[in-house]
């Protein structure tokens, strides 16, 4: 990964996903204008992107065209910001903040929120079903149907019904883990798998990016819960120190701050180990394993 510059390469990923989400989101005029606004009020000008990343890196691998990579990647980022929407209001983690400015329904109000979320994910899948994003029916038919696994019960919304659960009862540490393979692992599984079906590329390719997302996305998680002890509001854009308020069990809680980090870095190692029969190519995907866990944002 010598002369490999991430910070630089996401930057302008991000710009790319940022172009391409301006264009899927057009402002309307007329009496639902609120309704767009809100919409790209939630998805633009703010976040790391990295989810959008791991669909470019992923397609990277497979020589997948930019156009059809980009479609995907803004499709997966309006699924995160709709979580992020309803995951900001009242009846869940009631925050006022995210990336440093007010939520959606603090914006606006809680019903436009929920609406807006609701039409963000709606809008997800007419991207990936749209002919523009692949011209082979069969790869759109599997790219809607991975997303639809990834981000429903058996995915990020179960993960969130578990984070809600967390609050009244007492979660072991396996328990944490399913909770966070769920709720934050399955949404990068599905990006890091995106680049493999739009590639159409065979199953074992596909296991490993599988493999090598769930090890990253816990790591990535088990410094979120470090940052949200160690870390200032003012740089994370957003509450710290809720989970610890809400009694919620985490890998900090758990495990301690020095353990919790130190199971971080092994499991970025290990994500990194699923990508041994890749090239130089997965070079991004490497570096993002061993970004997640020293983020300080």
């Amino acid at each position: 990964m010598n002369g490999f510059d991430l910070g630089r390469h996401m930057a302008e990923t991000g710009q790319e996903v940022e172009r391409m989400l301006e264009r899927l989101l057009p402002g309307i005029r007329g009496t639902e204008s609120r309704l767009f606004e809100a919409m790209r009020y939630a998805c633009l000008g703010g976040g790391k992107r990295l989810r959008p990343y791991l669909v470019m890196a992923s397609s990277g691998l497979f020589g997948v065209g930019t156009h059809h990579a980009l479609r995907v990647a803004a499709a997966i980022e309006c699924v995160h910001c709709y979580s992020l929407v309803h995951d900001d209001l009242p009846a869940m983690d009631d925050d006022d903040f995210r990336r440093g400015r007010p939520t959606v329904h603090k914006a606006y109000d809680d019903a436009t929120a929920i609406l807006a979320g609701d039409a963000l994910l709606t809008l997800a899948f007419e991207i990936v079903a749209d002919p523009d994003t692949h011209e082979d029916p069969q790869v759109r038919v599997s790219l809607a149907t991975a997303l639809a696994k990834a981000a429903g019960a058996a995915g990020m919304v179960g993960g969130q019904m578990l984070d809600m659960l967390a609050e009244e009862e007492e979660f072991d540490i396996g328990a944490v883990t399913r909770l966070q393979r769920l709720k934050t692992g399955e949404l990068f599984a599905f990006s890091c798998e995106a680049g493999a079906i739009l590639g159409k590329s065979d199953p074992s390719r596909r296991n490993a990016l599988r493999g090598y997302a769930h090890d990253m996305g816990l790591a990535f998680q088990i410094a979120d819960d470090l940052l949200d002890v160690t870390g200032r509001e003012e740089d994370l854009g957003k509450a710290v120190g809720k989970d610890a308020a809400a009694g919620k069990a985490t890998f900090v809680s758990i495990l301690g701050e020095e353990r919790a980090r130190e199971q971080a870095h092994l499991l970025a190692d290990q994500a990194i180990r699923h990508l041994e029969i890749f090239d130089k190519r997965a070079d991004p995907l490497r570096a993002v394993a061993t970004f997640v866990v020293a983020r300080r944002a």
